[in-house]
């Protein structure tokens, strides 16, 4: 019997020693895993892949908007592609809060790659998959980390108006707020600022950094933790009224390519939102890692691909909970 017992653990070990790490994440009726629909639809992450890449040859912006539609989904009810639903009769759309009204974008890559899988493997995969992938994808045509993707997630058939307007850090939030927002989501300080580093790319509107330029305090005064040659240059195109709409790239250095210049620009206060430059000048913890991320790009891409699994195991539906849509944008008849 002990003999027995020394080889089933010895087999055990060699097996665990020859395992690939798996960040895989149990979830309530099941676990993700990268291999989710390596027999249902072996061909998915291939196709999501080409359309990305089609995609973000066409525009450089998209692969900023594709991460960007990921992270505002996790943050409301799970990753469970809510965002993507318009408006119904019985939905109100979470499109139309103010952190994805008029800024939320690339809707229409996520319906060709979903017309593309519904060709290749009906009712298979989910939209809040696509948008896991995407975002991973988008990410290393950047020139950022890769990392495995667990899979497996199902789509929601309801969005949160409300979920999306209280739940998403917005610009002008407090450190605090922000951490807050982030802790209630399971995600800490180092994944708060390491997830921060994906304005590496991407851009931003002038109404989201405005009260920077003029009025930081309510007393009429800029932000002086804004360097302020840059903040003058940045006035030339948004005025204190009008010009809502126009846009600055979020990190001036190296605005199409994920890497670290992010964090350099903070540290050189050249941050462009106040949630960017916050993460210096507000919090201890979150200066050090500023300043390491700002040090290693290899730091900060190992620490950003673990982020990102631990904000894609947000929530998601799994089992028999949600389904799989036919459609992105309205849930199944």
């Amino acid at each position: 019997m002990a003999q027995l017992i020394s080889v089933v653990l010895a087999l055990g070990l060699a097996f665990l020693a020859f395992s690939p790490i798996c960040f895989c994440g149990k979830t309530t009726g099941g676990y993700l895993y990268p291999q989710f629909y390596d027999k249902s639809c072996p061909k998915a992450r291939e196709i999501v892949n080409s359309i990305v890449a089609k995609a973000v040859a066409k525009e450089a912006r998209m692969a900023a908007s594709l991460l960007r539609l990921h992270f505002h989904d996790c943050f409301v009810k799970g990753c469970d592609a809510s965002i993507l639903l318009d408006s119904t009769g019985s939905i109100i759309s979470e499109k139309g809060s103010n952190p994805n009204r008029n800024s939320a974008r690339g809707f229409e890559v996520i319906d060709e790659i979903k017309s593309a899988l519904e060709k290749e493997c009906p009712k298979t995969v989910s939209c809040a998959d696509i948008m896991a992938l995407s975002a991973r994808d988008s990410t290393v045509l950047t020139g950022g980390p890769s990392w495995e993707v667990p899979l497996g997630r199902r789509d929601s058939r309801s969005a949160s108006l409300s979920g999306s307007n209280n739940n998403i850090p917005a610009p002008n939030n407090t450190f605090q707020t922000i951490l807050t927002k982030f802790k209630l989501q399971g995600l800490n300080v180092v994944d708060l600022v390491a997830l921060s580093g994906s304005h590496t790319i991407g851009n931003a509107r002038c109404t989201s950094f405005r009260q920077r330029l003029y009025n930081q305090s309510g007393n009429g005064k800029p932000d002086y933790s804004l360097q302020q040659s840059l903040a003058a240059q940045l006035r030339n195109r948004c005025p204190r009224s009008g010009g809502d709409q126009n846009l600055f790239f979020l990190d001036f250095a190296s605005p199409k390519k994920f890497d670290n210049s992010y964090f350099k620009n903070i540290l050189a206060s050249k941050g462009l939102l106040n949630s960017d430059q916050v993460l210096l000048t507000k919090n201890e913890a979150s200066m050090e890692l500023v300043k390491k991320y700002a040090e290693s790009n290899e730091l900060f891409f190992e620490q950003f691909s673990k982020s990102m699994v631990k904000m894609g195991n947000i929530s998601p539906l799994t089992g028999s909970r949600g389904e799989i849509r036919k459609s992105c944008r309205k849930i199944n008849s």
